[in-house]
């Protein structure tokens, strides 16, 4: 499920995704990983916002404001001390 709008606000302008492609600098797949909810840098962000006609004050709409927290680390498969042994 995606986590944010960008396809919802792309296609209200009836905008293809190879277009906003084209006008962000970016690929296709790029798009495609962004508007599936993936996580991508801020500048990738700031070139869709600006492709889509939006000010970079605008990211909480189109991005949501849980997009500018930190994600949380990927477990440790090993623990991070040695256990004293019996």
């Amino acid at each position: 499920m995606p986590s944010n709008n960008v396809q919802r606000y792309r296609e209200s302008l009836m905008m293809s995704k190879a277009e906003l492609a084209r006008k962000a600098g970016l690929s296709t797949l790029t798009i495609d990983r962004v508007e599936a909810g993936r996580p991508c840098r801020l500048d990738t962000k700031r070139k869709i916002l600006l492709a889509l006609g939006l000010k970079v004050t605008d990211k909480d709409r189109l991005f949501g404001a849980l997009s500018l927290l930190p994600q949380a680390p990927a477990p440790v498969s090993e623990p991070l001390f040695d256990e004293p042994g019996p």
